[in-house]
């Protein structure tokens, strides 16, 4: 170290840093140093000494002082504070999830209340957009509420609507084996000639909610169309969930006519249990809730389902063009 360099020792989040420059470098040399040091930009650097703040100058048309004129001597102690390059990264995508979400929010929010077709098992729609057959793994403990699982999933009002809707044939409906397929939540095999679900906990001594095994089977619906988790498919799996969730509020609405969904419909969120109080008619309902009030909690209780949608993805079977998609 020269007669003419200096020292200084700078805190930031209680690390102490020492760097040495000349004492007639420019003030914009030791931001530099100190964002080597930091990873904190220089425009986001606050320095303090002696309670005063000496911050980065970007007006390039004043000259810029050297660090003995900004008041910065050999062997001071300085502070620093500022947000990293990593933490501005984190602040901007949570800033832009939440303005996507609002805006998804309020885009559903003023969609006008969709008129729904009947589910009516008359119809030759109802007979044809339908699962034709449902099968326990009979090798499994407890088969018979395997069964009546999978059964009441392929007599749901709301998954019978959008087969019906987007014309979906499945030709058979079955589980998945936790200890077969670890790490599967669904399996779509030849476009709905197969679908399969994990409806067991890993354990085998209970199945799992029915809203959870309902949102895997919507989405591994979306693969009779298709194949890939593209933009294509993310678009149809979140018009499915939306729809599910729209032909509940006109349920719940009394628009349509349902069987008691509260005997059918275990929660699995407290969104969607707050949801489904307020639409079904549960103890929490509140007279001066409106009609879109109601429409407004189930939606986003939709929403909240659709956040772990990549984590899903990954749970998911195969997929592509000309193979099984899960």
């Amino acid at each position: 170290m020269s007669h003419e360099d200096i020292t200084l020792t700078v805190t930031f989040r209680g690390a102490s840093h020492t760097v040495i420059l000349p004492n007639h470098a420019p003030l914009s040399a030791l931001h530099s140093r100190l964002e080597l040091l930091t990873s904190v930009p220089p425009s986001f650097q606050k320095l303090i000494h002696r309670g005063k703040k000496i911050q980065h100058r970007q007006d390039d048309s004043d000259i810029e002082p050297t660090i003995s004129q900004a008041g910065l001597h050999h062997g001071v102690k300085v502070q620093m504070l500022g947000s990293t390059v990593e933490e501005l990264g984190q602040l901007n995508a949570a800033d832009s999830a939440h303005q996507k979400k609002e805006q998804i929010l309020r885009e559903r929010a003023l969609k006008p209340q969709v008129k729904l077709r009947s589910t009516g098992s008359s119809s030759t729609s109802s007979h044809q957009y339908r699962f034709h057959r449902v099968e326990p793994l009979t090798h499994l403990p407890r088969p018979e509420t395997a069964m009546e699982c999978l059964t009441t999933l392929s007599k749901d009002p709301a998954v019978l609507h959008v087969m019906q809707k987007h014309h979906f044939y499945v030709g058979l409906l079955t589980e998945l084996a936790p200890h077969e397929h670890p790490g599967l939540l669904g399996l779509n095999v030849e476009r709905g000639a197969t679908i399969k679900l994990r409806i067991r906990l890993d354990t085998y001594d209970g199945f799992r909610p029915y809203l959870e095994v309902r949102r895997v089977l919507c989405h591994e619906l979306a693969h009779n169309v298709w194949g890939e988790h593209d933009n294509n498919f993310k678009e149809l799996n979140s018009q499915l969930n939306r729809e599910v969730a729209e032909f509940e509020v006109a349920a719940g609405a009394g628009t349509h006519t349902l069987s008691d969904l509260r005997d059918t419909y275990q929660p699995s969120s407290n969104e969607e249990v707050e949801a489904l109080i307020h639409v079904l008619g549960g103890t929490g309902l509140r007279d001066s809730d409106t009609m879109e009030d109601r429409r407004k909690r189930v939606l986003e209780a939709a929403t909240a389902r659709l956040r772990n949608e990549e984590e899903l993805e990954r749970s998911c079977g195969t997929s592509g063009p000309q193979k099984q998609s899960g």
